[in-house]
């Protein structure tokens, strides 16, 4: 049995490079090459370019607070890219209960709304991440008649621009439809519903 340990340490050794070279070299750069060809920008963050800058991702929301832009949803830490994190407070605690029942009469304010309107949940209650880019189609059509008053524009053009712009459900099912608030702010900048 001692006679055998050296090439049974030198064939471990060669199993393991060889093990070493095909799952982390092999495999790492063929996939790494396979999702660049099949799904370039998801691979390389989603990033949205405006006259050759970068100006966000369609993974990562931003804060708009002028009343000329769609507003997402709310983020727990001011959207610091820093810092990714949820408030963690429960529906029992009543900093959440105050906070959500604040950002809903400052949006109904905002959106021209009653004081007993409903206010799509989305737009008041954060992800657990604090960048979530997308909103219902409810909250940006419920935004059409500020946004429209600040630039200046025909309310069913930026209406029909949203409803352009509406994703759908995961293969049909998963999910709920939902609006990008940057790509709508970018085509609103754009002119595109002038």
């Amino acid at each position: 049995m001692l006679k055998s340990l050296p090439s049974e340490i030198v064939q471990a050794i060669r199993l393991t490079l060889v093990f070493a070279v095909v799952t982390g070299l092999i495999y790492g750069v063929g996939m790494t090459g396979i999702i660049q060809v099949l799904f370039h920008d998801q691979a390389n963050g989603s990033l949205i370019m405006k006259n050759g800058q970068i100006v966000g991702s369609t993974l990562i929301g931003q804060q708009f607070s002028a009343d000329k832009y769609l507003q997402g949803r709310y983020s727990a830490n001011g959207y610091d890219a820093s810092n990714s994190y949820g408030s963690n407070l429960g529906p029992s605690n009543q900093a959440l209960i105050d906070r959500v029942a604040s950002s809903a009469r400052t949006f109904r304010q905002a959106n021209g709304m009653g004081p007993n309107d409903q206010v799509p949940v989305d737009v008041v209650t954060g992800d657990f991440s604090g960048f979530d880019p997308n909103i219902t189609e409810a909250s940006a059509l419920l935004q059409v008649n500020r946004v429209a008053q600040a630039r200046g524009l025909d309310p069913s053009k930026l209406r029909a621009l949203i409803e352009k712009r509406v994703h759908g459900r995961i293969l049909w099912i998963f999910g709920e439809q939902y609006v990008n608030v940057l790509e709508v702010n970018l085509a609103l900048d754009n002119g595109d519903a002038g």
